[in-house]
C-alpha cells in the first residue's frame, strides 16, 4: 500500500515538475542589461545583452516598443541609442529563434531627464485677494488681473483691479458647471469647466458669451494658456495637449517628465519665453514647475512654501494661479480663497 501511495505521488508530481522545469528552462533566456525596472538618462548608450542559455541560435530580433531596431545571428550585444527615443516608460523585446522554436525575451525601463534646477523666489508686492474666490485661472493685462472661480456654487469669471483687489466686473455660472482655468487672446477669454468637457469663450470687454467648444482625448479641463500659435491645456494628468487656435480641436500631446518619471495633477499654466510656468495641485506643498512644452520635460522647480502666512485649511486651500507681468517680467500667484496675491521674481539658486 506504501508503495502505491508513493508510486501515486510520484505520478501526481510529474505534471508539476514538467511545468517547473519548463518555466525554469524558459527563464533563462533572459535580458542581462537592462534589468527590467531600469531608469536611464536619456541620452544614454545602452548595450543590449542576454542571457542565451548556451542555445546555438539561428537569429534575434531587437525591437523597442515594437519597432525593430536590430536583427543578429549571434550572441553578441546590440547598442541602444536612448537620445533616439522619447521620455517614458519602453519595452525592450529579443525575439529568439533557435532549433526550430522561437522565445522572447522582454525588459521594461524608464527614460527619464536629469533632474530640475531648483529656483528662489523674491516678494516683490503684495496685494488684497478676494478670500472667497476659489481661484483657477489667473491672467495679467494691463495692470488688470482676469480671474476664473471654480465650484459649481462659486464659479464666476471676473475682472479685477490688481492693486485693491475689487472685482471690477464679473459673471457667475448658472450652476451646472465647475469652473477651471482661462486665458485671454485678443478680444477674448477662453474659458475652460472641469467635468461637463466643454469650454466657453467669452468677449473680453461686454463678458459677453460668443459660443462654447467640446474637449477631446483630454478628460477634464484644467489649466488653460496660449503660446502665440496654439492653445496648451492640462487635465490634471501627466499629459498636456495642444489645441488648434480657431477650432480649439485637440492636435497632439505630449507626456510631461522630470527625472523619476511621469508627473501629473498639472494645473493652471502660463506660458512664458518658450516654457510653461504651472501650478502642481497638491495642498502638501506649494509649488510652480517649468515645463519644456515641446519635451514635455520639467526643466524647473519652485517651491513657494512658506509664501503664504495665512490660516490653511485642510483641502481645498491650494495654491493656484499664476500669471506674467511683462513689464517688470515678474510673476503674480495667489490660491484658492487666499487673501492675498503675491508679485514675485524668480531666480535660479
Amino acid at each position: 500500500m506504501k508503495l502505491k501511495l508513493r508510486y501515486l505521488g510520484f505520478v501526481l508530481a510529474l505534471p508539476f515538475l514538467f511545468i517547473y522545469s519548463c518555466k525554469t528552462q524558459k527563464g533563462k533566456f533572459e535580458f542581462v542589461n537592462p534589468k527590467s525596472g531600469s531608469k536611464v538618462l536619456k541620452g544614454e548608450k545602452l548595450q543590449l545583452k542576454l542571457n542565451f542559455n548556451d542555445v546555438a541560435i539561428d537569429s534575434v530580433v531587437y525591437s523597442v516598443d515594437g519597432d525593430i531596431i536590430d536583427r543578429k545571428t549571434d550572441t553578441t550585444a546590440v547598442a541602444f541609442d536612448t537620445d533616439k527615443h522619447g521620455y517614458g516608460s519602453k519595452r525592450l523585446s529579443a525575439k529568439i529563434y533557435a532549433q526550430g522554436k522561437e522565445d522572447i525575451a522582454y525588459s521594461d525601463l524608464l527614460v527619464v531627464p536629469p533632474a530640475p534646477k531648483a529656483y528662489a523666489f523674491e516678494v516683490v508686492n503684495t496685494y488684497p485677494h478676494d478670500s472667497t474666490a476659489f481661484t483657477q485661472g489667473l491672467y495679467y493685462d494691463n495692470g488688470t488681473l482676469y480671474e476664473s472661480t471654480g465650484k459649481e456654487d462659486r464659479t464666476s469669471l471676473r475682472k479685477v483691479d490688481l492693486k485693491t483687489g475689487k472685482v471690477i466686473q464679473k459673471i457667475d455660472g448658472d450652476g451646472t458647471f465647475f469652473g477651471e482655468g482661462m486665458t485671454v487672446v485678443g478680444d477674448k477669454i477662453y474659458f475652460l469647466t472641469w467635468l461637463n468637457k466643454k469650454g466657453f469663450i467669452y468677449d473680453k470687454t461686454s463678458f459677453k458669451l460668443i459660443k462654447s467648444f467640446d474637449y477631446g482625448k483630454s478628460a477634464e479641463g484644467w489649466g488653460l494658456t496660449y503660446d502665440g500659435k496654439q492653445f496648451i491645456k492640462s487635465d490634471g494628468s501627466a499629459n498636456i495637449y495642444f489645441l488648434d487656435p480657431v477650432t480649439l480641436q485637440e492636435t497632439g500631446s505630449v507626456q510631461v517628465f522630470d527625472d523619476n518619471g511621469p508627473v501629473d495633477r498639472i494645473n493652471e499654466m502660463e506660458y512664458v519665453d518658450g516654457k510653461l510656468f504651472a501650478n502642481i495641485y497638491d495642498q502638501s506643498k506649494d509649488e510652480v514647475v517649468i515645463i519644456d512644452p515641446t519635451t514635455g520635460v520639467i526643466e524647473g522647480r519652485v517651491n513657494f512654501v512658506g509664501l503664504y502666512d495665512g490660516l490653511r485649511k485642510s483641502a481645498d486651500n491650494e495654491m493656484n494661479g499664476i500669471a506674467y507681468k511683462s513689464d517688470t517680467k515678474t510673476f503674480l500667484v495667489t490660491g484658492k480663497d487666499w487673501t492675498k496675491l503675491f508679485e514675485i521674481r524668480l531666480k535660479e539658486r
